[in-house]
């Protein structure tokens, strides 16, 4: 796996990201994560909508709430998209907190068991076992589209460069 440093920071402090950097026009990795009923999801499973992912390192922080939130409002106004969260959480967790702030158009999954998405993506903080934070899009045919990975982890990403990307799909 590879290791790239000075790309992203926490409070200031470079962190390491383990996993490979992915480009636009790659087919995206299969990845697996858990459901909150700790049942398996798959990418290669839901190919044939467009997939937005919202990465965050913690639910349970202000900036990976507001982010939740945003990403959950806009979920309910995106014809034949799917929009995921996905986090280090356990699914517990999300699973309560997803119920405590009426997370219900986003698909919420949990990274923990394997670090497959984070490993796979790029996104993994190996500092924390943390994910970094960003946003990925891919299309309906399974191609990576667009990627975005926030430089400091506690600011949110750029919700409408993101969504008018998306909207341009």
């Amino acid at each position: 796996m590879e290791k790239r440093k000075g790309i992203v920071t926490m409070k200031g402090n470079p962190v390491t990201l383990v996993g490979n950097p992915l480009h636009k026009g790659q087919v995206a990795p299969d990845f697996t994560a858990l459901n909150l009923d700790l049942s398996s999801f798959t990418l290669s499973e839901n190919i044939g909508k467009k997939i937005v992912i919202s990465v965050a390192p913690s639910l349970d922080t202000e900036i990976c709430n507001l982010q939740t939130i945003y990403f959950n409002e806009e979920a309910a106004k995106l014809e034949n998209t799917l929009l995921l969260s996905i986090s280090m959480d356990l699914p517990f967790a999300l699973k309560r907190y997803c119920a405590a702030k009426g997370i219900d158009n986003a698909l919420v999954l949990s990274d923990h068991r394997d670090a497959d998405f984070g490993l796979k993506y790029g996104f993994l903080m190996e500092e924390f076992r943390l994910l970094a934070r960003g946003i990925v899009i891919i299309d309906e045919k399974g191609v990576l589209q667009y990627g975005q990975m926030v430089p400091e982890i506690a600011q949110e990403p750029d919700y409408d460069e993101a969504l008018s990307f998306l909207k341009q799909m």
